[in-house]
């Protein structure tokens, strides 16, 4: 077998060749390769974590105009290594009266959610952390633990603040969280399966976004909300709340807050690569080389998390009853909505020409689009003659 075909495997039962030699059980040779690869993977993340934060750097800086990290190592690649030292060396403090316990818990299950999510990345066609046939399923169950840790920081912070921000914080994630869960049913049933790797698969020679661009933006949004990032980082309102749920921690507590938040980032545009973009797919490029096809996703990620960085430093933050009516009376409804028409024209056209099934869902997905936009502006113009309404009688009176 080929290395540079199947790297992984390869290098897998050299490993356990050797350890084998070494007179090692051939259970405990497995289980210590794998993992070997899980800390490899792991190594990268982190790594790429630290990449993350310089580009995030240059890239807002460009956005507003500034030359951002250039002083440290050639254009500034070597700032964030200065940040990490600077973090590790700062005291590390701890509210007297804080859940000491659950306080240093809350930042390790932070970065610890987003790392297991990748457990299922299909990185390459022969490269696959765990090859679930429910992965789908295990990306709702692994998010679910971000929540978890954002309401432990506020509460065991043992401050009003922390605790009103993680409040804030948990109330956007887990309301948003139902149209994006709901959107990733969409390429579910585009595929007929919750493996990854299957929806990478179908998506030839019609990405998803193709059948469903209307689902990929609504996915796109529940994601940004998810994050915390602008317009919905309601958890850090400097005016009321400093810095939300995360004020009480210092040093390397608050650098893995700050970093699982980068890596997070780059987690769901990966997985909007994959869900909507074709993953590691580009032209029959992926079958040349595993390693090809990492850098095809990772290409492809970078891209879903420059837009994020789009969004983030070009819109302003916006009120929280604004932006949860937003997410309930608008967003949730088109998302049911629309997985309804989908699944609707998909069971009623599976057997049709190719041609025909992409163009009748390109019109389901903009037919329900402009329904919705027209539903939104006819209740915004009752809302806003309501208040016109209210004014004047008052107005009138002084």
């Amino acid at each position: 077998m080929n290395f540079w075909n199947d790297p992984l495997r390869v290098a897998a039962e050299w490993l356990e060749g050797i350890f084998a030699g070494w007179g090692m059980d051939a259970v405990a040779a497995h289980v210590l390769v794998v993992f070997l690869g899980v800390l490899l993977l792991i190594i990268v993340l982190m790594a790429l974590d630290v990449f993350l934060v310089w580009v995030e750097r240059k890239v807002v800086a460009r956005f507003q105009d500034r030359l951002g990290p250039n002083r440290l190592g050639p254009f500034g690649l070597i700032q964030p290594f200065a940040d990490i030292i600077k973090l590790i060396i700062k005291e590390d403090t701890t509210p007297g009266d804080a859940d000491k316990v659950v306080y240093n818990l809350a930042p390790i299950l932070s970065m610890m959610s987003v790392l297991i999510l990748w457990a299922v990345v299909p990185l390459a066609p022969v490269m696959l952390g765990t090859d679930l046939n429910v992965g789908a399923l295990f990306i709702i169950a692994a998010g679910a633990i971000g929540t978890l840790s954002i309401i432990m920081a506020g509460w065991a912070s043992n401050n009003k603040f922390a605790m009103i921000g993680g409040f804030r914080q948990v109330a956007v994630m887990v309301s948003f969280e139902i149209p994006m869960l709901t959107m990733l049913m969409i390429p579910v049933i585009f595929s007929g399966s919750m493996n990854m790797n299957v929806i990478i698969q179908a998506q030839d020679p019609v990405p998803f976004w193709v059948l469903s661009p209307l689902g990929a933006l609504i996915f796109l949004i529940a994601a940004i909300a998810e994050l915390g990032r602008a317009p919905f980082d309601l958890a850090e309102g400097e005016s009321e709340l400093v810095s939300g749920f995360n004020i009480e921690y210092s040093g390397m507590k608050f650098g893995m807050f700050y970093a699982g938040e980068l890596l997070h980032a780059f987690t769901f545009g990966g997985f909007w690569a994959i869900l909507f973009f074709g993953g590691y797919r580009f032209f029959g490029l992926e079958q040349v080389s595993p390693f090809l096809a990492i850098l095809i996703l990772i290409f492809k990620a970078m891209l879903g998390y420059w837009v994020i960085m789009w969004v983030k430093y070009t819109m302003m933050r916006i009120r929280i009853d604004q932006m949860l009516a937003f997410n309930w009376k608008f967003l949730t409804p088109l998302a049911f909505a629309l997985l309804l028409v989908t699944a609707l024209v998909n069971a009623l056209l599976a057997s049709a020409p190719a041609w025909f099934y992409t163009l009748s869902m390109i019109l389901a997905n903009l037919f329900t689009g402009w329904i919705a936009l027209e539903i939104a502006r006819s209740a915004t113009r009752s809302e806003r003659e309501r208040i016109e309404g209210v004014k004047k009688p008052v107005e009138a009176h002084h």
